[in-house]
């Protein structure tokens, strides 16, 4: 079996011309967006999705302008987390209309068009060859979604990233930069340790690293409004910025279960205790990512 590396030139399919064009079409789009910042996690189950849920809506309650684009496709969630499952993507002047909640909030999720339980299928690829196209052809969706969506004016894009070390590396080398990444664990060593080694390979990109969030850092408890622990505590730092600790709290997990309606938040008479800390995460990302912008077209294709 041959390999790229075998083949003299582009073997007539003009690869890097599509590239540069892409790469185009994609700064373009993403012209009237002001930062780009992208949630990724070592592991899945440390509630990445459900922070960047949380995280748009504290934002938005800033007067912010906030999109996110759920990129794990083989577990899209953000669609029901906003509410839009099932919601309809309608045509746009340049592509695609951005799907928006009541209160704003842009989600673009292929789990608006997958029906429950459904999968991304990709029939064109050979039976028993997902292994070698699979990624190739999930990030040609994911080209498609930036490019013809019509994102419009953006104070912020957010990135639901699929879980995985090398998984983050891969979209930290596509992503148009820089976007700024932001981890997500939980404390404990398992973890953490993970986290650390998607940080030793997001450095190796020259990706900027805005910080981690320790999720679950303890339970809230409703009841005597503390926070009590809930794993034992990680020895192990993590060599980047803390951008805060947010503790679980069954409430935030309700809301987003119930797609986050309006006026939701404080049903119970007072808001869930974890939407306090990620308030404080927001502040400290707005301070750590206060400029970062999608290349132009120019720069994109140099």
């Amino acid at each position: 079996m041959k390999s790229y590396s075998d083949i003299a030139g582009d073997g007539g399919s003009n690869v890097v011309g599509q590239i540069v064009e892409q790469r185009r079409e994609i700064a373009e789009a993403l012209a009237g967006v002001r930062r780009l910042v992208a949630v990724g996690s070592g592991k899945g189950g440390v509630g990445k999705s459900t922070l960047t849920m949380a995280l748009a809506r504290a934002l938005a309650g800033r007067g912010e302008t906030v999109a996110i684009l759920d990129a794990d496709f083989n577990g899209p969630t953000q669609a029901q987390m906003a509410g839009l499952a099932g919601a309809p993507w309608v045509p746009a002047g340049r592509g695609v209309a951005l799907p928006r909640r009541a209160d704003g909030i842009g989600v673009v999720s292929l789990g608006s068009l997958l029906p429950a339980g459904g999968e991304l299928r990709f029939d064109t690829v050979s039976r028993g060859e997902q292994h070698t196209w699979r990624a190739t052809r999930e990030f040609a969706v994911l080209g498609q979604l930036l490019r013809t969506v019509d994102w419009g004016e953006l104070d912020w894009l957010l990135f639901d990233l699929p879980p995985g070390a090398e998984r983050t590396v891969q979209y930290a080398e596509f992503l148009p930069g820089p976007a700024a990444f932001v981890l997500v664990t939980i404390p404990s060593d398992l973890a953490r340790g993970v986290v650390a080694r998607s940080l030793t390979a997001l450095a190796g990109t020259g990706a900027p690293i805005a910080g981690y969030v320790e999720n679950m850092a303890g339970y809230w408890c409703a009841g005597c409004g503390e926070v009590r622990p809930l794993f034992p505590e990680a020895a192990e730092p993590l060599d980047a910025p803390c951008l805060g600790r947010v503790p679980f709290d069954p409430r935030l997990a309700e809301l987003c279960d119930r797609g986050w309606p309006a006026g939701a938040d404080a049903e119970a008479g007072s808001e869930p205790g974890a939407l306090r800390a990620v308030r404080e995460v927001a502040e400290r990302l707005i301070a750590a990512v206060p400029t970062v912008h999608a290349a132009t077209p120019e720069e994109a294709v140099r």
